[in-house]
């Protein structure tokens, strides 16, 4: 912790660097990840301050949309859009994702209920020929395209997109090599940007 603590402590010793920010933010893209520590969305995309929304939930969930019940997902993606006005989406999945992996394996939640009940709420089961990969590549990547189509429900998305102001991307983060790869629509595959 204390390597963490001596950093923001020096962080804030150039507000030149930092006046700008105050005046407002309009990022270009919201981007939607996993809450795991080994995925970075500003170190993979080297975007700065200002530049990238982000959503973070276990799992890179995008729940369904619910006028009845509003979620703090929810919420994030229609303030980005209608209020923020970006013009992507980018929903990035990553290899060795613990909530897929244990969707796949059917693994034992019991102890974690809130996670337990949130996978179960929000995260149809990924198709995947090996559950015992461990970098469960084929569930995520499926799990991730399941999450763009879930975009398209809600109302603010689908309206941008019929219009054409906005773009849905997936794409996938190998946590071992740092490689990103894109969905292609035209051959139904990832392959590296």
């Amino acid at each position: 912790m204390q390597p963490l603590i001596d950093n923001a402590r020096t962080h804030g010793q150039r507000p030149e660097e930092f006046a700008r920010l105050a005046e407002g933010q309009s990022p270009d893209v919201l981007f939607i990840t996993c809450s795991d520590s080994r995925v970075v969305p500003a170190l993979i995309t080297g975007a700065r301050p200002g530049e990238l929304f982000e959503l973070r939930t276990a799992g890179n969930v995008v729940p369904p949309y619910t006028f009845e019940h509003p979620t703090s997902e929810a919420a994030t993606i229609e303030y980005a859009v209608e209020v923020l006005g970006v013009k992507e989406i980018v929903v990035c999945g990553h290899s060795h994702c613990g909530a897929v992996g244990a969707v796949v394996r059917g693994d034992d939640l019991t102890g974690v209920p809130a996670v337990r009940d949130w996978l179960a709420h929000a995260c149809d089961e990924p198709k995947c020929a090996d559950p015992t990969d461990k970098t469960v590549t084929e569930a995520v990547q499926n799990h991730v395209l399941t999450q763009v189509e879930r975009l398209r429900s809600y109302p603010s998305v689908e309206s941008r997109l019929t219009d054409g102001r906005l773009r849905l991307h997936a794409w996938f983060y190998e946590v071992h090599t740092g490689t990103v790869r894109e969905h292609r629509a035209g051959t139904d595959s990832f392959e590296k940007l």
